[in-house]
């Protein structure tokens, strides 16, 4: 699958919307879902939840700072009662918001098969897609008593279909693009020629897109677009091509993330995407990262203390040395509305 395929991008970037303040703003985008194993096949009795308890470590770094995240919940953790009270109970006393993240391998109707392909929600026909959104919001709804207005697609894997579908459903913000990022390698989309930055999907300007914060920083940071190519390409890596030239400080490809990306790196790209014009951040992780041996980044408890590091100092560094302010999705949509 290719963007300009999916989608009109040039209309994008026709419909870019522009902070009202002229202080930098972040937000922090939590993709809570069961635990599963990365590395096998994608599996629909993998909806163990134990790990959101574990939210609380970084609750305490969101409560020291001022912060309030947004845990985009999927139907795994809607429909276990624990999970969902854990939620219910954060949403009560005004330190989360919620939103919603389609894992369709675990969202009924469970109408597909089950694989690589079908683990990207954009792939399944439109009336799946639909009905699969629909039930992922009415669990939620039902279940921690909140009709989420924030949306985040699995996997990112946005279709032809789904700006649609989570309109209909709807939603005001969806999260779900990553900037000079080809996932068509994976049976995914490619997000190769989409804004980096806000922009309103649609002419009546009802959805607005928040992509995550991934960009480029370096010597040669001005010339990512036009090279964004070559850190999807498998040919560059298996020549380490990235890695080369991210050692020669030349250009670096980075994400705004605890995971897998050292404090260092983030705060170059958050200088980097600040002298390029940014005003609008968005930093994510996974929420089973906070129990040490559910995801790639976090296998023990040394991993746990450094993913918690790298959380707060990044945050603090935003906070005190760029001068920025925290808000959430439904906020700063708000902020443009009014």
């Amino acid at each position: 699958m290719s963007a300009d395929i999916l989608f009109d991008v040039s209309g994008f970037h026709d419909r870019l919307a522009v902070a009202t303040s002229d202080q930098p703003a972040l937000m922090v985008i939590v993709d809570t879902e069961e635990e599963f194993d990365w590395d096998a096949p994608f599996d629909r009795a993998s909806t163990g939840t134990a790990s959101v308890p574990a939210q609380d470590r970084a609750q305490e770094v969101f409560a020291r700072l001022g912060l309030t995240p947004t845990y985009v919940i999927d139907y795994a953790v809607a429909d276990n009662e624990a999970s969902a009270e854990y939620f219910r109970g954060l949403a009560r006393s005004g330190t989360c918001e919620i939103g919603a993240h389609l894992h369709p391998w675990v969202t009924p109707p469970h109408d597909e098969d089950v694989n690589a392909r079908n683990s990207f929600h954009g792939n399944l026909p439109a009336d799946l897609e639909r009905a699969k959104l629909h039930a992922l919001t009415d669990r939620i709804e039902s279940q921690v008593g909140i009709r989420p207005m924030v949306f985040k697609a699995g996997r990112y894997g946005l279709g032809p279909n789904t700006y649609e579908a989570i309109l209909d459903a709807g939603y005001e913000v969806d999260c779900s693009v990553v900037p000079f990022t080809d996932f068509s390698s994976e049976h995914g989309p490619s997000f190769r020629g989409f804004p980096d930055r806000p922009y309103w999907v649609d002419a009546e300007r009802r959805l607005l897109e928040i992509p995550l914060s991934r960009g480029f920083s370096g010597a040669l940071a001005a010339s990512g677009s036009a090279m964004q190519g070559l850190f999807d390409s498998k040919t560059s890596g298996d020549f380490r091509l990235p890695g080369i030239l991210s050692q020669l400080g030349l250009i670096e490809r980075a994400t705004l993330t605890p995971e897998g990306v050292s404090t260092d790196d983030q705060i170059k790209l958050l200088d980097a995407m600040i002298e390029q014009g940014h005003k609008v951040f968005s930093l994510t992780y996974h929420s089973p990262s906070l129990a040490p041996g559910n995801t790639p980044y976090v296998r023990n408890g040394n991993d746990l203390t450094v993913f918690l590091e790298r959380l707060e100092r990044v945050l603090t560094y935003f906070k005190e040395d760029l001068r920025g302010v925290f808000s959430t999705p439904s906020a700063f949509y708000r902020s443009l509305k009014d």
